[in-house]
């Protein structure tokens, strides 16, 4: 319990002193196609899933960020079945990122298209997986394009926001989808 006050204080206290975010949100109840920008992102990784292990793969993104004085920028990028975490750093931090270390990698990603539903609650795999199944659903429906990657989650709020307060978003990975002549 102790630990969970101390990543939740720690968390909050990111979260509350960020002010810039990598993209706009998506509205909740609502799917869209859009265009994330180029980035670096800081990425934690561990064992099992998302939803076992943030309490875990929060603490190096924090010790890194607060080690070289770099603002947090929401959102959070989650890999939920490879249990993996990622902080966008905002491209006036950008020269304060010190390589890899301590259980945090630096990824660079290219500009990326992405299917997105927009939700409100909590942060837990049946919400995931509630919206995943909307957007898969919704994406299967577009004839312009289709899958080309898993579904990720994108989380916007700290943990002290109520539940029903929460923004949250399922991202799918797009490419155009082939034509049949």
């Amino acid at each position: 319990m102790r630990r969970f006050l101390v990543v939740f204080a720690l968390l909050s206290t990111a979260l509350a002193m960020s002010a810039k975010e990598a993209f706009p949100p998506t509205p909740a109840g609502t799917s869209e196609l859009k265009t994330l920008p180029a980035g670096v992102l800081l990425q934690s990784s561990g064992r099992g899933n998302y939803f076992d292990g943030a309490d875990n793969l929060f603490g190096p993104l924090f010790r890194y960020i607060s080690k070289h004085n770099i603002a947090m920028t929401t959102p959070v990028e989650a890999r939920v079945d490879s249990a993996a975490m990622f902080f966008w750093v905002a491209e006036s931090e950008r020269t304060k990122v010190a390589g890899n270390e301590a259980g945090v990698e630096v990824v660079t990603v290219p500009e990326r298209r992405v299917a997105s539903r927009g939700e409100r609650g909590g942060y837990s795999r049946a919400n995931f997986e509630r919206a995943r199944d909307l957007l898969l659903a919704w994406l299967a429906a577009r004839p312009d394009v289709e899958a080309a990657g898993a579904p990720y989650g994108v989380y916007w709020n700290a943990p002290y926001v109520p539940p029903f307060l929460k923004r949250f978003e399922v991202h799918v990975p797009v490419r155009p989808r082939p034509t049949v002549p």
